[in-house]
Formats: structure tokens, C-alpha cells, sequence
């Protein structure tokens, strides 16, 4: 951002994550009216943004049907992840009128019985924030929506399954994957053992993961390479 000219100012309070930064971003904004616009790329926010984002990212829902090789939507479902969701609304909204294709959307639980995760759907509780991601505690209005009326399902998916996602794609097809769609990639492998040959399973893919490449390659040595039987330490 700063090799095109853009200034960045990095966050220093709470956790220094994601939600602080919009945290600082809307306090910026609601303080210097004159001089400040909020903008984001995420469907979180106050309205009309989500909406917003969620339009422009139609796009994605809209060229899938015809990358089907039958040209024709998904016969089962669209399944995806994204910490922010805002890739995963753009890819279910058009196919939400679709009485045949189910949407589903996997999300991060450290341990599914425990109270460290952000799976906000699936174990959280309704309240009043602006957005969430992979260490968000919030969700958007619209997938709140979606899960409330039964039109889409979130499941969960652990470390351990985001990071076995995460090595399935990357050796076996050579596509990096960002840790947020992991996730999602574990859940897309896991229904496909549920449904007939012939149905179609759409994974979004929202981010790449060269950026989580480095952190990967620390949590590795020791635990994780033992539980996922994968020791790339020895030959990095």
C-alpha cells in the first residue's frame, strides 16, 4: 500500500487486529465529518455498506453457473470461507432464490467445546457490533439472516482441519490457499463424501495464502507436524 502512495496508520490498541483497526476507523470518521469518509471492502459496517459490498461482490455468484462445465448452477451447494464474509455473501446471494442449491459456509473453532473460536454462529449470541473474521466477534447482518431462516448452514472446522485443508490443496493442486478459506476447503471435502458423483460443490476460494505461508511454517515445527504427520521443517 505504501509502494502506491498510499498512508498507513497502523493500529496500537486492544488486540491490534482487524476489529480495532475498524474500531479506530469509525471513531476517525464519526469525529472529523468534514474532512473523512469511511470505506472498507467488507460487508461489515453500518448500512448501506454491507449492502454495498455485498453487490459488487455478486459478481462472484454470478459467473459461477457458467463455469459449470453443464452450464448450470450447482446442483447441492455453495460452500466457502471468509473471516469477513463478504466474498461468501457475494457468492450465495444470487443463488439464494435457488430452491435446489444449499449454501454453507465453514468457520474457525480452535476447539469445538471450548470458548476460543469465532465461530459466532454456531456458539455465539445475539448482539450488536459491525463485523467479524478468523479473530472477529461479530457477524453480518445478512448471514445472521441467512442462518436464522434455515436458507444456509455453518459448520465449524478446527486448526487441525484448516491446516490438513490447507496442505490437501496446496500439494495436490498447487493452489496456496489463505488459512480463512482452508477452513472451508476441509468442509467442501468433508460434504463431498455426503452427496452423489454428480453433484456440484462450489469452494471459494477468497484469499491466497502466500501471506500465511511464514506463519504456517513456524506453528509447524514440533506440535503441529507431529499431529498432521507433515515435517517440512527438515528440508526448509
Amino acid at each position: 500500500m505504501r509502494m502506491l502512495g498510499a498512508t498507513v496508520i497502523p493500529v496500537h490498541s486492544g488486540s491490534c487486529t482487524l476489529k480495532d483497526a475498524v474500531n479506530e476507523a469509525l471513531r476517525d470518521w464519526v469525529t472529523n465529518l468534514a474532512n473523512t469518509h469511511y470505506l472498507i471492502g467488507s460487508a461489515i459496517g453500518p448500512h448501506p455498506f454491507p449492502t454495498i459490498v455485498r453487490d459488487f461482490q455478486r459478481v462472484i455468484g454470478k459467473e459461477i453457473p457458467s463455469s459449470c462445465t453443464r452450464r448450470r448452477p450447482p446442483s447441492r451447494r455453495s460452500r466457502r470461507v471468509r473471516g469477513r464474509r463478504s466474498n461468501a455473501i457475494g457468492t450465495f446471494y444470487d443463488f439464494i432464490p435457488e430452491k435446489t442449491c444449499a449454501s454453507s459456509a465453514s468457520r474457525l473453532a480452535a476447539k469445538v467445546g471450548g470458548d476460543k473460536h469465532s465461530a459466532t454462529l454456531s456458539k455465539g449470541h445475539m448482539g450488536v457490533f459491525h463485523g467479524r473474521g478468523l479473530d472477529y466477534p461479530g457477524v453480518g447482518p445478512e448471514h445472521a439472516w441467512l442462518k436464522d431462516s434455515g436458507r444456509a448452514e455453518y459448520t465449524v472446522a478446527t486448526d487441525e482441519q484448516a491446516l490438513r485443508g490447507f496442505r490437501m490443496l496446496t500439494q495436490l493442486e498447487g493452489i496456496i490457499p489463505a488459512l480463512e478459506s482452508s477452513h472451508a476447503i476441509w468442509g467442501g471435502v468433508e460434504l463431498a463424501k455426503t452427496l452423489p458423483k454428480d453433484a456440484h460443490i462450489v469452494i471459494c476460494l477468497s484469499g491466497r495464502g502466500d501471506k500465511d505461508v511464514e506463519q504456517i511454517s513456524q506453528l509447524l515445527p514440533g506440535k503441529w507436524e507431529d499431529i498432521l504427520d507433515w515435517h517440512i521443517s527438515n528440508t526448509l
